[in-house]
C-alpha cells in the first residue's frame, strides 16, 4: 500500500502453514486484514507505528478465530514480516521466519529475529549459523500469527537514510539464496522490480522446496 498523500508505505509478507489450502487460506487472510487495518489507521491520521501492533492483533484474531471454528483449518497460522515508512521514520514487525533486511549502498543486514528452533540453538551456542542452514529442524519455528488468542510480535525501528532498501521474504528465499547474493542482485540491478524477480527467479532454479516470496522497497 502506499499513500503518496500522506507519504506512507506499508507491506506485508506471510508464509502460511497447515497444509496446502489451510496455508493459503491463513497467509490470505493474515495479509487482508492487516492491510485493511493499516489503510484505515492511515486515512484517519493515526500514527503509523503503534498501527502496526493494532494490525497485527486484527489479523492474528481473524486467523485464529478460522482455525477454531473450521476443522478443516484446525492448527492453520502463518508467519508475517512488514514493515511502515514515513518520510522519518520506519517501523517493522515480525512473527516467524519471514524476515526483513536493509540494504545500503556498502552492506546488507538482517533487521528482524527468527522465532524458531535453530535460532534458539544458535543463541545457547549449540550450532553455528552456517551449521543452521543444514540442520534438520530449519523448517520449525516457534512462534507463528493465529495459532494463539494472542501473539504479539517483535517490534524494530531501523534508520533509513535515502536510496536504502528494504526487503521483506519469506524463508523460501533467505534458506536458499546467501545474504551476499541477494546484497549483489540488488546493488547491481538498475530496477528493484527487475531485483525481485531475479531473486526469486534465483531461490526456484536451486530447487526451493518452499513458497517463495520477496518485496522490495527504496526509500
Amino acid at each position: 500500500m502506499l499513500d503518496e498523500d500522506r507519504r506512507v508505505a506499508v507491506f506485508v509478507v506471510c508464509d502460511g502453514m497447515g497444509g496446502a489450502q489451510a496455508g493459503n487460506i491463513a497467509s490470505s487472510m493474515a495479509a487482508d486484514h492487516f492491510m485493511d487495518f493499516m489503510k484505515k489507521s492511515v486515512e484517519n491520521g493515526g500514527d503509523i507505528a503503534a498501527a502496526m501492533s493494532g494490525a497485527v492483533a486484527a489479523a492474528n484474531t481473524a486467523v485464529y478465530d478460522k482455525s477454531s471454528g473450521d476443522e478443516n483449518c484446525a492448527g492453520m497460522g502463518t508467519t508475517l514480516v512488514a514493515a511502515a515508512v514515513t518520510r522519518d521514520s520506519c517501523a517493522i514487525v515480525n512473527i516467524g521466519d519471514s524476515r526483513a533486511y536493509k540494504v545500503t549502498g556498502d552492506a546488507i543486514y538482517q533487521v528482524t529475529k527468527d522465532h524458531s528452533v535453530v535460532e534458539e540453538m544458535i543463541d545457547r551456542g549449540d550450532i553455528t549459523r552456517m551449521e543452521a542452514k543444514e540442520h534438520p529442524k530449519k523448517n520449525l519455528i516457534t512462534r507463528a500469527l493465529g495459532t494463539n488468542a494472542d501473539e504479539p510480535p517483535d517490534v524494530f525501528r531501523p534508520e533509513l537514510s535515502e536510496g536504502d532498501l528494504l526487503l521483506l521474504c519469506s524463508d523460501g528465499l533467505s534458506n536458499i539464496v546467501e545474504e551476499r547474493e541477494m546484497y549483489y542482485e540488488i546493488e547491481y540491478s538498475r530496477d528493484i522490480r527487475e531485483s525481485c524477480e531475479r531473486l526469486v527467479g534465483l531461490a526456484l532454479s536451486r530447487g526451493a522446496p518452499d513458497n517463495v516470496t520477496a518485496v522490495l522497497f527504496q526509500k
